[in-house]
């Protein structure tokens, strides 16, 4: 059997909470690198996840010498994604890297284009899009059984709960907060299941309300007001060129009892579908409204020959067949800029007090 060799960048929570245990799962795959600037990082994940001949690296680039490395998995703070991917892509290894594409949206287009320039597939890791309420939902989309989607909201809301370990607080690092961390997930996947990646003009704000409590209630224990330098929260208005709305809502803490992560409401001229309380269908049928509720925990469908219902599993899995198979990524590096580019416009809307156009 063909095996796919694997080069780990980064060792911190989003790899060993989501890249490398599922890498683990996928037959074809083997990891036989690890780099992390805490070396200690990297030899734990070589123990509990490398192959016999496994090795370790702090620099990245030494990593990138290893030309038995096929895919480099970039799981590094927002601000290394380009020069990172980037490098991995010129060295003809193929590109996982986690989500946000990148810290801002000319780094993101640097990345595409080194994609396009070197022939390597570069995907960007938005699991939601894997999830069997995203993928139901998607094939309602594509069969017209929504009709024309003119409004969609992207919920990425959490009462309290800031992710106080690692950089997430440090906008030097990530560019931002809830909005660059989980309302980028809810952006893709509004845009994607809308299939509409034109946007016209954005108008957003982000807010710095909470960030500065005291002994602050949180899901990771209170954090520290002087580290929270990014928004505690930012909303946003995105009127595509269509015509189509869509309204972004993100926080890590906020007053507010609809707390929503990674799901979407969207209303379209046939029919309506959200996330709220699993996935629902509404519209009206013989001069009557309904309700229709998808049972989607009864087998479903196979999105993916043999495949585990573990959204970061599934995306492994496709991904791996993408590389070794040569087949259609299902995040594309061209969609996933978009996304940056509305996030970053949304950010600057907020600092101008005024809309961004797109050109």
């Amino acid at each position: 059997m063909a095996k796919v060799r694997i080069g780990i960048i980064g060792c911190g929570g989003i790899a060993t909470g989501k890249h490398m245990p599922s890498l683990a799962k996928v037959e074809e795959a083997e990891m036989v690198a690890f780099c992390d600037i805490v070396l200690e990082r990297a030899e734990e994940a070589k123990t509990k996840f490398g192959a016999a001949d496994a090795v370790v690296h702090e620099d990245y680039r030494e990593l990138l010498k290893d030309g038995t490395i096929d895919v480099v998995h970039v799981c590094t703070p927002n601000d290394s994604h380009a020069d990172i991917t980037i490098a991995a892509l010129e060295a003809g290894k193929h590109v996982m890297c986690e989500k946000p594409m990148a810290k801002t949206a000319a780094d993101a287009r640097r990345m595409l284009e080194a994609a396009e320039r070197t022939g390597r597939k570069l995907a960007v890791g938005y699991q939601n899009r894997y999830r069997p309420d995203a993928r139901y939902l998607k094939d309602a989309c594509n069969n017209d059984e929504l009709g024309e989607i003119y409004f969609a909201k992207a919920h990425a809301i959490r009462r309290r709960a800031v992710p106080t370990w690692g950089v997430f607080l440090d906008e030097e690092k990530q560019g931002g907060g809830p909005l660059i961390d989980i309302g980028t997930h809810a952006l893709d996947l509004a845009l994607w299941l809308m299939d509409n990646y034109k946007p016209k003009v954005v108008l957003g704000r982000a807010y710095h309300k909470l960030s500065q409590t005291e002994n602050a209630a949180n899901a990771w224990g209170p954090w520290d007001p002087k580290q929270f330098t990014v928004e505690d929260s930012a909303f946003a208005m995105i009127t595509m060129e269509n015509g189509a709305s869509i309204v972004l809502e993100s926080s890590w803490a906020l007053n507010s009892l609809e707390v929503d992560e990674a799901k979407v409401t969207l209303c379209g001229t046939k029919a309506g579908a959200d996330m709220k309380e699993g996935l629902r269908f509404n519209g009206e049928h013989n001069s009557r409204l309904y309700v229709k509720n998808i049972e989607l925990t009864g087998g479903g469908v196979a999105f993916y020959e043999g495949n585990s219902e573990d959204p970061a599993e599934l995306e492994a899995r496709m991904w791996i067949d993408a590389v070794l198979n040569d087949k259609e990524l299902v995040v594309k590096p061209e969609q996933a800029l978009v996304v940056s580019e509305i996030l970053e416009a949304i950010y600057e809307s907020s600092r101008t007090g005024k809309a961004v156009y797109f050109n």
